[in-house]
Parts: C-alpha cells; structure tokens; sequence
C-alpha cells in the first residue's frame, strides 16, 4: 500500500520556499538600494559620509570645511573666512574617488557581507584643495598690520651724547603663520589657532642716526673748523664716514689729506712685520715698544733703517701701495733737518677747495688710516687683506701683537676719555704742540656691544684751543660709544 503524507507539510514547505525567496528579493532590493549611497564606513577627508548620496556628501564637506578660522593674536580673536583665502574645495575629485570606493568591491561579495551584517572596510578619501597662498599672505599682513606692535629704536637724545632705551615689541611671525594656518583650513574640528607672535627687542638705530647725534654735538659747542671721522663696525662691516666744516657737510670723494704725524707709526710697525719675522731681537723690540707706547721718533727711524737703510720711509710707503692704500705716504725720516726722500702727490692733497697743509714728510686720512686699523683687526683673527697680500710675510699673531701695543698706548684724553674705564682702546695719537691747528686719534675700541674701528682728525686754520677740542674729541668718542652700548630698554 502506498502512503500519502499529509498535505498541510506540502503546503508548509511551499511557504517557507516562498518566503524565504521573498526574503531574499527584499534583503537584494534593500542591499541594492543601499549600495546606490556611499559605504557606511566611508570618509573625505576627514568627515563622515557613510549612507550618503554624493550630493549630501558634498554639502556636509563644505558646510565643514566653510566654516571659518578663529585666529587668536593675543587676547585678539579674528574669524578668517577660507574663502577670503581662496579655499576651494575639489569636490568633483573626491566625489569621483567615493564613487570609486561605492563600485569597487563585486556586488554579491558586497551582498554576502550585507546578509551577515559584516561593516565594510573603513575607508579615507584625502583632501584635495586649492589655496591662494598670496591671498593667505595678504590676509595675515593685515593682521600683523592692525595688531602687531614693533620695537621702538633706540633714539638719541638730542644735546647729549647718550641714547634714550627703546622699547621691545611683539609681531607676528608671518612664514609660521602661513604654514600653521593652512594646517587648520585642513582639519575639519579644530579651527582654532594661535597666532605665532614673537617678541623684538629694540632695535639699534642705523649709522646715519649716529652721524646726525654727531655733527649735533659739533655745532652745539660751536666749533666751526674741520672735522672728518671714519667709523667700521668690526662685526658687521657697515662703515660710517662724514666730515664737516664750517658747520656744514663737506664732500670726501677723495677723502681730505691730513699730516699723519704720530698716526704713521702703525705703518712703520706693519712694513717692518712685513720684512721680519717672530722672534724679534731684544733691541728690536724696545723699538717697537717705545715707537708705539711712547710715540718715539727715533725707535721709529731706527725701525725704518732697518728694513732698508737711507730709504726706509719709502719702503713703508711701497707696503701701503701693495694693499691698496693710496694717499697714505713716508716721504723722510723724523729726525729734524731730514731729507725729503720723494714728493708725493695724492688724490687726497690735491683738493682745492679744502687745504690742511699737511706735512709733505707724511700723510694720510682717516678712511686710510681707519680701514688699516680695521685690517689689523681682521688679520688678528687671521682674515684680511694683510693676510691675503703678504700670506707669508705677516702672520696674526704679529697683527694681535700690533693691537696689545697699541692698547699700552695710555693718554688719558681724546678717544681714552670718552669710554669708561678699562675699555681696551688700542690707539694711536697726533697733535701739533703750538700751535694747536690739528690733532688725531686713530684706535680699535672693543665694547661688549661690539668692537669698532675709528679715525678723528680735527683741523682749523686759525690756532684751536686744547680745552674744548679735545674735550669735543672726547664727547664724540662718547656718543660713539653709548650707540654700541645703549642703557637696557
């Protein structure tokens, strides 16, 4: 006998069978709509747009990356809107990449995970952008223009010889400001900067401003002969070079021809490094001393014999020539009734509108005579152009031993008066006795704000009186000092 089963089982398995296939239309249909939107686990740039279309995705990107910049300056707070920077959003590449990302895995591979609820990998699209980086800087120069507050320069304080302290300052550090505010346009939360702002301290006035203090303090104590003053900062190189008569400016192309006198000793002192060499005898080196120290004429004729008897002088003026120096000379020895070994002629003493009569046995000026001071100086570290002429000839430690003899060089007056005491001032002086219509002091001066080379040659054509010239010479050397080393803001 055949049995039937019953027919509600027939019936139960044909349901089953039908819902499980509508199941399965339902969950595709479903899965088919979701895979028309982004992945779940999708973002651009940093912002979420899982299960969006790409035109939400788009609208939360720029409602994100619109909103503006809050930048602190201080207790300053400024909203700077990207698109006052020229922020553009790439929108049609990053939607063409989350198109990319919503097609790029196989549709029953995407279905499978779907039906087990497995999240798909997370996934990043970078930001692309574009920023006009001179609008970003025109924007920051603004700020810096509304808040920024600069140093106030050291002033001088006009009849004396001192500076007024500056003041500090803050600016903003505007090449930091543009890489750290292009930073935060790219972050999608945290929109907030600090400003980068650094303090300045107070700046020291140019040469020129130093310039103009002197020839102030000149005219207020009216002296109205002729002062020329050549200044090399030995840290920098800037040079300061005027020169006033008749309390007026006076041209210096060429530089004004004075007689060097006691001046021509650092000269004498170079030639003779030149031709011989460390180390020097006992005798020679008394010379030397007494030369520099002791502003001897004979020590400096012997040294002269030295080098080359009956013509010394001249092979003094030669070694100038050789670096360059031209209206600086040796013309004769110093002992009286000495024979005039050459006459010079020199773009410096053939001017015609100005004559000092400086003396046909020696000359210079104070630009000469000044850069072969600051030549020392650098050939004391072993630089210069001492060092690149005579290589061979002429070492530092015999330029260190020049600057050593000449800060022996003690006076008390002129350049010495106008620094504090105990300021090295490697120097060399000249004056005539009677009457006073010159005098000169030429020196390295080491401050602890900087060490400087200077030359001061004052002239009149009528007799000068000690007192107040010197005393001039000595406020000047002040002034130039309290530049290199103003009070404390």
């Amino acid at each position: 006998m055949r049995r039937n089963g019953p027919d509600w089982l027939r019936w139960i398995s044909i349901g089953l069978l039908i819902a499980g296939a509508a199941l399965f239309f339902y969950l595709l249909f479903a899965f088919s709509r979701q895979r028309t939107r982004l992945p779940a686990s999708l973002t651009i740039g940093g912002i979420p747009v899982g299960s969006l279309n790409q035109a939400a995705a788009s609208e939360r990107l720029l409602q994100a990356y619109s909103t503006p910049i809050e930048l602190h300056y201080a207790d300053q707070v400024i909203l700077l809107s990207p698109a006052a920077t020229g922020f553009r959003l790439d929108t049609e590449a990053m939607m063409a990449a989350a198109e990319l990302a919503r097609t790029g895995g196989g549709f029953w591979t995407g279905f499978w995970d779907y039906l087990w609820n497995r999240p798909g990998q997370a996934q990043d699209i970078p930001l692309r952008y574009e920023v006009s980086r001179p609008q970003l800087q025109t924007a920051l120069q603004d700020i810096a223009l509304r808040y920024d507050q600069p140093p106030v320069p050291l002033q001088p304080i006009p009849g004396s010889t001192n500076f007024g302290a500056g003041a500090p300052g803050k600016v903003l550090d505007q090449s930091r400001a543009l890489e750290m505010t292009e930073e935060v346009m790219r972050s999608p939360a945290n929109r907030r900067l600090n400003l980068p702002v650094v303090e300045r301290s107070a700046a020291q006035p140019g040469l020129v401003v130093l310039e103009t203090l002197l020839e102030q303090n000149i005219d207020l104590v009216g002296f109205d002969g002729l002062t020329v003053i050549y200044l090399k900062d030995l840290q920098t190189g800037e040079v300061m070079h005027f020169g006033r008569f008749r309390n007026q400016p006076i041209e210096l192309q060429p530089d004004i021809a004075f007689t060097a006198a006691s001046t021509i000793k650092i000269p004498i002192f170079v030639a003779y490094a030149r031709y011989f060499d460390e180390p020097l005898g006992e005798e020679a080196e008394r010379w030397l001393t007494e030369m520099i120290t002791l502003s001897g004429n004979d020590p400096a004729d012997w040294l002269m014999d030295q080098i080359d008897r009956g013509r010394g002088p001249l092979v003094v003026t030669e070694v100038l020539r050789q670096i360059g120096l031209e209206n600086t000379f040796m013309a004769g020895y110093f002992r009286p009734g000495a024979e005039l070994l050459q006459r010079f002629t020199t773009p410096a003493n053939q001017r015609l509108d100005i004559n000092t009569r400086p003396d046909i046995y020696n000359q210079t000026t104070a630009s000469e005579i000044g850069m072969l001071l600051a030549d020392i100086y650098a050939c004391a570290s072993g630089g210069g152009t001492l060092r690149a002429v005579f290589a061979e000839e002429i070492q530092a430690a015999e330029c260190r031993k020049m600057l050593d003899l000449l800060a022996q060089n003690k006076i008390g007056v002129l350049l010495e008066a106008g620094v504090p005491e105990g300021t090295r001032v490697a120097h060399k002086h000249g004056w005539t006795e009677s009457p006073l219509t010159w005098l000169s002091d030429v020196g390295v001066i080491y401050t602890p704000g900087g060490d400087y080379a200077i030359a001061a040659f004052m002239w009149n054509d009528r007799e000068m009186i000690w007192e107040p010239t010197s005393r001039l010479m000595a406020d000047l050397s002040r002034a130039i000092y309290n530049y290199y080393n103003p009070p404390a803001s």
